[in-house]
């Protein structure tokens, strides 16, 4: 398997995307804000990310969802903030959404829901997106489990 993983680098959601695909070997990347401002201070430099020219946090979000083939929300209850900011790109953009509440789907359904949504719309760049962890501190675990269990199970072999 080889699709491509991409998240802003946020503390969370994204940077268990980016550290599951690292530890994977799968290709990982994206966006970041200029500075490679985090919640935590600044994006190590081994995450391969790419800083935004201007602006900040919005515009990063709606860049890894344009270059994005889809984009999977992770979230626990109710989505704000950035993750919402990501909803609102990918509906603006009409990109595939796969949005999982962690309140209501275990990450071994959850990655059977994933798998069906990257065979459905022949995803190869995934947007990963969703809280950061001063707003969802048991996201980044979740995440990892999620992500660990999709690529046990996935029926995806190759990208391109």
């Amino acid at each position: 398997m080889n699709i491509k993983i991409v998240s802003g680098g946020q503390t969370g959601v994204d940077r268990a995307a980016l550290d599951f695909a690292r530890n994977a070997h799968l290709p990982c990347g994206g966006w970041c804000p200029p500075d490679r401002r985090a919640e935590d201070g600044i994006i190590p430099a081994d995450y391969p990310l790419r800083e935004m020219p201007e602006g900040g946090y919005r515009e990063r979000t709606w860049k890894n969802v344009i270059d994005s083939d889809g984009t999977l929300v992770i979230y626990e209850g109710t989505i704000s903030g950035g993750t919402a900011e990501t909803v609102r790109a990918v509906q603006k953009h009409q990109k595939p959404l796969l949005q999982i509440d962690a309140a209501h789907s275990n990450p071994s359904d959850a990655a059977i829901s994933l798998d069906a949504f990257i065979q459905k719309h022949r995803i190869c760049c995934l947007n990963v997106a969703g809280p950061r962890t001063s707003q969802w501190e048991k996201g980044y675990i979740y995440t990892i489990k999620l992500l660990r269990t999709f690529l046990r199970k996935s029926n995806v072999i190759s990208c391109r």
